[in-house]
């Protein structure tokens, strides 16, 4: 057989194991964003294999256990059922009303067991409307020093 036929055999296999295990690692690894309405929609998402929703934690719902959290995220006036069983402590920005990005998969009895949460409290971090703003121009005119 000919050396620049073998070659170019083996690099054509070579590259393509490599195209197969890049386009399976990315499907494995996919995630799909949802809506709390969408999720309750959906046909089979157990089929899927990592789902995120997100959501506002409801008031007073969360319940911590030994080895889990469970609470309840709210979006358009739709309830889902949480339970956090995943290694990574909760963040600091996990409270009442915060807003929460579960990713997990949903359980045959509708409840999301979440593997991971990421939390924000927006309301910690933005400024209350009209105290203490300015604008940030000038009305006026600034004079430079060289037309004084």
């Amino acid at each position: 057989m000919n050396p620049r036929l073998k070659f170019g055999l083996v690099t054509g296999v070579i590259v393509g194991v490599l195209g197969w295990l890049a386009i399976d690692g990315i499907e494995a690894n996919a995630t799909y964003y949802v809506t709390v309405k969408e999720l309750h929609a959906m046909e089979n998402p157990n089929a899927e294999r990592r789902l995120r929703v997100g959501g506002d934690v409801k008031e007073n719902s969360i319940v911590r256990k030994a080895d889990s959290v469970a609470f309840t995220i709210t979006q358009e006036d739709t309830e889902l059922q949480v339970v956090y069983v995943g290694r990574d402590p909760l963040p600091d920005t996990f409270r009442n009303g915060a807003q929460a990005l579960c990713t997990g998969r949903l359980r045959d009895d509708q409840v999301f067991e979440a593997r991971q949460i990421q939390a924000k409290c927006a309301s910690k971090y933005e400024a209350t409307p009209g105290e203490g703003s300015a604008p940030v121009y000038s009305a006026e005119p600034v004079e430079s020093k060289a037309s004084r």
